[in-house]
């Protein structure tokens, strides 16, 4: 592959446009380019928390695998008609979700995150995943041609992100953090 970036900054954006993949230019405000900034910065708290996770190679494998999915799903909001993922992708978290989950103990109450700093930024990640699917969700409501296979992944991709959260804290030895109320009923 040859060099991609040969300038960072070109000018062509200050006026309150960005570029498609596809020689195609919209407002850095549409509902395309929202939808990519928040998997954008999903993938920055992806790396977040995968940096705490260097002692743990199989999640740091998915981890890592993940940030590269959710970059080829960026790819495909900014080139509309090209499609880099495929539905074994959304089965791949299935069958990982259930895997992890597998090794738990079933919840009785609400968790809150916490219980280390790996389950601290391994929740984020997954906040930061769901106004995604938000936002995505809302671009397909006004595409002719919506982006299902985003709306469908971001919603698997932040149950695995729960259920990692929990699968970690529980190799690190950590306890969850339960939800209390102050008030009794």
């Amino acid at each position: 592959m040859g060099n991609r970036l040969t300038k960072i900054y070109t000018r062509t954006g200050d006026a309150g446009t960005t570029g498609l993949g596809i020689n195609e230019r919209i407002a850095k405000d549409s509902l395309r380019i929202h939808a990519i900034g928040d998997i954008d910065e999903l993938n920055s708290a992806m790396a977040l928390a995968a940096e705490t996770l260097t002692e743990q190679p199989d999640v740091l494998a998915d981890l890592r695998q993940i940030q590269h999915d959710l970059f080829d799903l960026g790819g495909e909001l900014a080139m509309p008609g090209h499609s880099l993922l495929d539905e074994a992708i959304v089965a791949e978290l299935e069958e990982k979700i259930d895997d992890r989950n597998a090794e738990l103990p079933p919840l009785k109450n609400f968790i809150l995150p916490g219980g280390s700093d790996a389950n601290a930024r391994l929740h984020l990640a997954r906040a930061i995943c769901r106004r995604a699917e938000r936002t995505v969700i809302t671009f397909n409501q006004s595409e002719d041609h919506p982006h299902l296979l985003a709306q469908t992944y971001l919603n698997r991709l932040s149950d695995f992100l729960f259920v990692l959260s929990r699968f970690v804290l529980k190799l690190q030895g950590g306890d969850e953090v339960l939800w209390q109320t102050r008030h009794k009923p």
